[in-house]
């Protein structure tokens, strides 16, 4: 099985030398794109040498920041043009553990899931390092998430997730617009409604040690404000589809 983890990249020079070693030690056979929105602090240029030295990292040179969805949606659609049977989201600080990633892949083949979740909030997962008020706000935001799409998940906002190629080819890519925070609903939303199986495992979330985090409250305002108006866009096509 051909696993490529994607590592969307912005001025994460302190962390992507760490975080790829840390994925190797964890399972040494997979790939690493990492995709790099034009980084001003040379993040590009440190995942070029890392490529010169190691086939099994393959470098995206993008034209600017567009965001975290663009960034993972390019990756996908390179992932599927070379064929990886499994496609990894994850993030470049660290806060995705790798050491995880065994028993999210376990997850997949053993459970024969379309879509495995690295969970924060199923029994076993955690967050360490955050404030009160971010996991707050955090398990507030999945709350709402699921009163207003019907989705069963405890944590459809993480970004620490396992597809398998076929899951990506089934749930319409190409008409993905949303970003960022919101993109992760999306994408696990799109999953669900195409019937296919979704699995949660418990894994530990940790704070950004090096670097600045990108998340912010107006990006969470904005995607339960878009989540909103999907469920309800969802529920009323139902409803008129019942008379």
């Amino acid at each position: 099985m051909s696993v490529l983890v994607i590592i969307p990249t912005y001025n994460e020079s302190e962390n992507l030398e760490k975080i790829v070693s840390r994925v190797h030690a964890a399972n040494p056979d997979v790939h690493v794109l990492v995709a790099d929105d034009n980084s001003p602090d040379g993040t590009g240029k440190l995942a070029d040498k890392l490529a010169d030295k190691d086939e099994r990292v393959k470098v995206m040179h993008r034209a600017g920041k567009e965001g975290l969805g663009k960034a993972y949606l390019a990756g996908f659609a390179w992932g599927i043009e070379h064929d990886y049977d499994v496609i990894c989201e994850m993030d470049a600080d660290g806060s995705h553990r790798p050491e995880d990633f065994p028993a999210l892949l376990k997850a997949l083949v053993e459970q024969d899931a379309d879509l495995v979740l690295g969970s924060r909030y199923v029994p076993g997962g955690k967050t360490v390092g955050w404030p009160k008020r971010r996991e707050i706000l955090s398990k507030g935001g999945n709350t709402w998430v699921r009163l207003v799409t019907g989705m069963r998940l405890a944590d459809a906002t993480g970004g620490y997730r396992l597809f398998r190629r076929e899951t990506l080819e089934k749930i319409d890519l190409a008409s993905v617009a949303s970003a960022g925070y919101t993109f992760q609903v999306d994408l696990a939303w799109r999953t669900v409604r195409s019937g296919l199986k979704v699995v949660e495992v418990p894994i530990t979330f940790v704070e950004r040690e090096l670097g600045a985090s990108k998340m912010s409250g107006n990006i969470v305002a904005e995607a339960l404000w878009r989540t909103t108006v999907w469920g309800t866009k969802y529920r009323l096509k139902r409803l008129v589809g019942k008379k």
